[in-house]
């Protein structure tokens, strides 16, 4: 069954916290524009939504977290999952976005025609009754990629040799079963990221917490512990109201959790110190820092995990959880299987193990007949894509945190589309010059990043091809001028297809 062809002038692909930001800021600023926001789930959130593990929160603060257009409002800077949920709800009823979001519409493909200047996007639309599908047709000027960058249907789980013989039960962060029952349970997470540092607390501790938890991990991870409440930000709220003092906030993290990344960049060896001598106050006296917190890249090669109030640290030190530093021969029957051949007896291992990297939700995009292969493409000013017409996309950062930069991409897409209309052009792509030197576009030493590299674009050695990683330089770069040459603008008027990879203003 097919429904009638619509157009829009701008199709955002994604109602988590990127498209509903993007989504805001676009209906408010391009009111003469037809807008709609296709999401393939069943509910807005993305991330925060899918995700359902214990004690799932945000690694970053609120306050940069946060839209910088809606004041975060919690007490807690460093916020559950549901906060979140709740935050985002709000801003789509505030904006009155409900209107414009269609769920269970899931874009399965993208073919752009230079002939009118338009992206057919195929959509696979399900009923939520009977769970069939039909498809339908949508067309637009413009595709705003919101996806996040990783597979929604699985997380990357590597094979454990007798994993089948393992009597328990074996759980994916990213699967969590809503009726898992953990209490009393003895417990092994595998992985040593964000996701495990925030399980191991939350399993624990507290009301149901599990009889004992242990995290294995392979290598060790850099954790500081964080205040969940930011005693500043109350104190500017209350003085200067909550729009100011959300604002002062604002600024106030950015430009500390700037310095932060920076000294610890240029002063390994003094980060490495300060963060042991942080980890020795928070774990019980005797403890093997060297051996369990001691990593063999320096601060920020990889994300640096936070400990809200220092609960992962607290529940180490009132004995509730352990952490087991070595290599996983095998799965047995009662848990795993260790390199040194200890076995770690459990009921329930959770593989924290990250996840399977994937862009625009793996969907085919074809520009005037021919698949693109995202991964040949360079980032042109961090949301725009060589060899791609009127498509940009939503990556944030991942040294600061990630929604930083949609305000950023989004002002910069208002100027470009507004530059476009002043100037009668209705396509425009980013032109790389053949034979220039590219490289990841992740600046992290992370196993998912390193697995990323065959799948993600690739990123120039200097500006605007470099994918900035700190907001003051996106700041500069993202409000400066709209065009410049290495932008290609045109008009379906001239009927011409898109050339090759060729240094030009205008086609």
């Amino acid at each position: 069954m097919f429904d009638a062809v619509e157009e829009f002038d701008v199709v955002i692909i994604g109602a988590g916290i990127s498209g509903i930001g993007a989504a805001t800021c676009f209906s408010r600023e391009l009111p003469d524009k037809s807008l709609v926001v296709l999401e393939g789930r069943d509910d807005i959130g993305g991330t925060w939504d899918l995700f359902r593990y214990p004690g799932v929160r945000s690694d970053s603060d609120l306050h940069t977290f946060g839209y910088e257009f809606k004041p975060w409002r919690h007490e807690s800077a460093i916020a559950d999952a549901h906060l979140i949920r709740e935050y985002l709800r709000e801003t789509v009823e505030e904006n009155d976005l409900a209107r414009l979001i269609r769920l269970r519409h899931r874009v399965v493909r993208s073919e752009w025609s230079s002939d009118d200047s338009r992206w057919t996007l195929s959509v696979e639309v399900s009923d939520p009754a009977t769970g069939s599908a039909r498809t339908k047709t949508i067309r637009a000027g413009w595709v705003f990629a919101a996806t996040g960058y990783y597979r929604y249907d699985e997380g990357f789980s590597p094979e454990f040799p007798g994993r089948d013989d393992f009597e328990g039960l074996v759980v994916h962060p990213q699967h969590w079963p809503e009726t898992l029952d953990y209490s009393g349970k003895r417990v092994v997470i595998i992985g040593s990221g964000a996701t495990a540092v925030t399980l191991v607390p939350a399993m624990a501790t507290g009301p149901g917490a599990a009889h004992h938890v242990t995290m294995v991990q392979r290598t060790p991870t850099y954790i500081m512990a964080t205040p969940r409440v930011d005693g500043v930000a109350v104190t500017l709220t209350k003085l200067l109201g909550a729009q100011r003092g959300y604002a002062a906030t604002r600024f106030k993290n950015i430009w500390l959790e700037h310095a932060i990344v920076k000294g610890l960049r240029a002063f390994p060896k003094v980060g490495r110190w300060l963060i042991r001598r942080h980890n020795i106050k928070r774990l019980p006296r005797g403890f093997d820092v060297d051996k369990h917190f001691n990593p063999p890249y320096d601060p920020w090669d990889q994300r640096l995990c936070l400990a809200p109030d220092g609960d992962f640290f607290a529940a180490i030190k009132a004995g509730a959880a352990s952490v087991v530093t070595d290599t996983i021969t095998r799965f047995s029957r009662r848990g795993i299987v260790l390199s040194t051949g200890e076995e770690l007896e459990a009921d329930i291992i959770v593989t924290a193990t990250g996840l399977n990297v994937r862009l625009f939700d793996g969907m085919p995009i074809v520009v005037d007949g021919r698949e693109i292969d995202v991964a040949d493409s360079v980032c042109y000013r961090g949301m725009l894509l060589s060899g791609i017409p009127n498509w940009a996309m939503a990556i944030g950062y991942t040294t600061s945190s990630w929604t930083l930069k949609v305000s950023l991409m989004c002002r910069y897409f208002l100027d470009l589309v507004r530059h476009m209309d002043a100037h009668g052009y209705d396509r425009v792509v980013p032109v790389a010059l053949p034979g220039m030197p590219r490289q990841p576009v992740m600046d992290l030493k992370a196993g998912y990043a390193k697995r990323a590299e065959k799948v993600l674009p690739k990123q120039g050695l200097v500006a605007p091809w470099r994918m900035a990683m700190s907001y003051p330089e996106d700041a500069r770069a993202l409000r400066g001028p709209v065009a410049d040459e290495n932008l290609k603008f045109g008009s379906s008027r001239s009927a011409a297809k898109l050339p090759d990879d060729r240094r030009s203003t205008h086609v």
